[in-house]
């Protein structure tokens, strides 16, 4: 008896676990309707897609299975948008159906079914056999059907009719792709028998999407019109194109048939029939006939759903976290003023810190380019202190200037050394050229500032679009002020430098150094000096105290002769004519001659023509240049110049360097990164700004409504995969058949159980 009772436990076993999950799929499957596409798209649930050419006969498969008629029949395309038919066995002997677009609707006549099933297909696709991949979801409730999920897809065609688009094909195989590639998805290959197996569009397809074909069950409809003396026993038993699950042959009603309005049962019994009177079809009663398509769905689908049971509980959960944390970024509306001040007191400190964060490289480090405090380092070592060093001070100086500067300086007499003024005139124009790039440089870090502002709390900020602009504005502001400190103390600097040419300074090279360095300069470049430079060295250094090794500034560095030439402007020429000579020199001469020479005499008698002849000076020209012809003392006394000009150049350069990265630092980065947090706090925090600062705009408002939706679907359906009884996750394969009663009617004459049926 104890014996007795454990077997029929475990018999009893396999329909108790597959009553159990399936309904709980189709309830999931309901669950995760309610999500829009891209919620949807990382949970894929079992379900059976059938898919086959035009005409194959795949409407007439559902029907069989569900028993009765509510499919769009014709002899063109008649499935044109997606279908999904979830078939709910229960007990009372009434039949209906629900439409998801039609809550709380409910269609106890099936004509009108069929009937909304057309009219929602033109809403989509239009009613001139257009194609739309949107779904239909319809529901059935019937004592005569098995609990499974369906997706009639719409069937290959290659012809396009109507308003079809001229890639009416590619389209169709593109959507049945997009439900087939799933490791999900059972595929119903629904080919006919009268045409050639191997070149069946529902197998090309269905190999593409399940290449080792464990997830294919094919399906041979048309069994009754083959050719006389053919059969499809060889495709029934795997041997033409092997599928693991095998095929199930069928026999469908015809269209005179459906015309008569032959009833399912009729079809069902005449099915019967054909396969028990056909002698080639004798012991494959396992793989004919609707009820053993019925039988084998409902175990292979049971099957499918334990084995993809762990990793669909890991699919739900994954996504249920990453929807509670956006939903938790989203957080809730603040009602009162004393949380909404919380709110955004919370935020802007989380704004100031991230700020900090950012600049001092605390925050997540990035690995595909610099930022924050990165890129102002970059900018004061590789973009200003470079640009400095590559700086040549003498390039945009030309020897005529420095000459021109150096005979200006000797004034009306002319000086006995080399004056320090064309250096200091020389070396304040070199350094002013350093207070541009060095306010660039401030700008560049400003420009930075404003970067890594706008960076911070990104996410957070864009539901508040008021906040965000004023917080913007602020900061903006808030670094424009800090700039200008940083701007005026830069410029104070290079000033500074301008002010006091500090000659004593301890790296500068003057006095008798520098005359040794432009001597060997000059020897290097022309080869032996003359014999009178020679003479002004010596000259000088006998008779000028040079402080050179100290560095400590003198009055004159080179003792020279203080005869000059000078050239004027090309243009002028002096006059030549006879009995007039020019004589050199006299700058400031003027002419003498003020009437005629027969009136001039002298005041004791003497006539001035018996003195001497008449001279006339011509008036000095506007624009006087130093000669073109260069001396060795020229050519000495600007190679000094130009040592000096570069080595206190080096001197303030490297002084730059090191001062304005410091007041750009001090008074803008610092600076803002102190009082940030008490200016935005200062400027944003006030009763009557919370409720503007802290409006939502209606896009996160509707987010956040279906994040939260979102949110309670994968919660329901999370508790729903609890319910799953633990047992349905130590199903194996080999249960029989014949456990499983088809769910069909009971027909007189058409057996229900196979005993004989053995799932691959």
């Amino acid at each position: 008896a104890d014996s007795a009772a454990a077997a029929a436990a475990a018999a009893a076993q396999p329909s108790t676990v597959g009553q159990a999950v399936i309904p709980l799929v189709n309830r999931l499957q309901d669950i995760m309707a309610r999500l829009d596409g891209d919620a949807a798209a990382g949970v894929e649930l079992p379900q059976v897609a059938a898919i086959g050419g035009q005409s194959s006969g795949k409407s007439s498969v559902l029907e069989a299975l569900v028993g009765r008629d509510f499919l769009p029949r014709g002899p063109e395309i008649c499935t044109r948008r997606p279908l999904v038919l979830q078939l709910v066995r229960h007990s009372a002997p009434e039949e209906w159906g629900e439409f998801l677009h039609a809550p709380g609707r409910r269609f106890d006549d099936f004509e009108h079914i069929k009937r909304e099933i057309q009219s929602e297909t033109d809403k989509e696709a239009g009613g001139n056999k257009g194609v739309s991949d949107k779904q239909i979801r319809l529901k059935i409730f019937s004592p005569n059907v098995i609990d499974i999920t369906l997706v009639d897809l719409p069937g290959i065609t290659r012809v396009p009719v109507g308003d079809q688009p001229s890639d009416i094909e590619s389209r169709i195989r593109t959507m049945i792709m997009q439900y087939i590639k799933h490791p999900s998805c059972i595929i119903l290959a629904v080919s006919p028998a009268n045409a050639d197996l191997a070149n069946s569009d529902a197998l090309q397809l269905a190999r593409l999407g399940d290449p080792d074909g464990s997830r294919t069950i094919g399906v041979i409809t048309k069994l009754d019109i083959m050719d006389r003396g053919t059969d499809a026993r060889n495709f029934l038993l795997g041997n033409v194109i092997p599928l693991k699950l095998g095929y199930v042959g069928i026999v469908n009603r015809s269209q005179e048939d459906i015309n008569f309005n032959r009833s399912i049962k009729d079809a069902l019994a005449f099915e019967e029939k054909f396969f028990s009177t056909l002698p080639a079809y004798h012991g494959l009663s396992q793989c004919c006939g609707v009820p053993q398509l019925a039988k084998k769905l409902n175990m292979i689908l049971l099957k499918h759903i334990t084995d993809m049971l762990p990793g669909l509980k890991s699919r739900i959960n994954a996504q249920l976290v990453a929807v509670a944390k956006e939903h938790a970024a989203y957080g809730d509306t603040a009602e009162s003023t004393a949380g909404q001040g919380v709110k955004l007191l919370n935020i802007l400190g989380k704004y100031c810190e991230a700020f900090s964060s950012m600049v001092e490289g605390k925050n997540k480090v990035s690995t595909d380019q610099l930022s924050g405090g990165a890129r102002i380092h970059y900018i004061f070592q590789s973009i200003f202190v470079k640009s400095l060093e590559e700086i040549d001070p003498c390039k945009n100086i030309s020897d005529e200037d420095i000459r021109t500067s150096i005979q200006n300086s000797d004034g009306p007499k002319g000086a006995m050394f080399l004056p320090e003024v064309p250096f200091e005139i020389l070396v304040r124009k070199q350094i002013d050229r350093l207070l541009d790039p060095s306010l660039q440089c401030a700008k560049f870090i400003y420009d930075e500032l404003v970067k890594i502002s706008h960076g911070c709390l990104t996410s957070e900020l864009q539901k508040y679009p008021i906040l965000k602009r004023r917080m913007g504005e602020s900061v903006s502001n808030f670094l424009r002020d800090g700039l200008r400190p940083a701007e005026t103390m830069i410029t104070h600097i290079i000033e500074m430098e301008m002010d006091y040419i500090n000659t004593s300074h301890s790296s500068f090279v003057g006095g008798s150094k520098v005359v040794e360095l432009a001597k060997h300069e000059g020897l290097s470049s022309r080869g032996p000096t003359s014999l009178s430079v020679h003479k002004l060295k010596s000259s000088t250094e006998n008779n000028v105290q040079l402080k050179s090794e100290r560095g400590q500034k003198s009055r004159a560095v080179f003792a020279r002769d203080t005869s000059r030439g000078a050239t004027a402007e090309k243009g002028f020429q002096p006059d030549t004519d006879a009995g007039t000579s020019v004589a050199g020199g006299g700058q400031n001469g003027h002419s003498l001659v003020s009437g005629s020479l027969s009136s001039m005499s002298d005041p004791r008698g003497y006539s001035l023509n018996s003195l001497y002849s008449m001279i006339r000076l011509r008036e000095p020209p506007s624009t006087l240049k130093p000669s073109e012809n260069k001396t060795d003392r020229d050519r000495t006394e600007i190679a000094i110049v130009k040592l000096l000009v570069k080595s206190y150049y080096d001197i303030v350069r490297k002084s730059i360097e090191d001062a304005v990265p410091k007041a750009i630092m001090h008074f803008l980065v610092n600076h803002t990164k102190r009082e940030l947090h008490n200016v935005l706090i200062r400027k944003l925090y006030r009763e009557s700004l919370l409720d503007d600062m802290l409006r939502e705009t209606d896009e996160v408002l509707i987010r956040r409504q279906r994040i939260q939706e979102t949110l309670q679907v994968l919660e329901q359906a999370h508790r729903t995969l609890e319910e799953f009884p633990l047992e349905a996750e130590k199903l194996e394969r080999g249960y029989s058949l014949s456990e499983y009663g088809t769910g069909l009617p009971n027909i007189p004459g058409l057996s229900n159980r196979n005993p004989r049926g053995i799932l691959p």
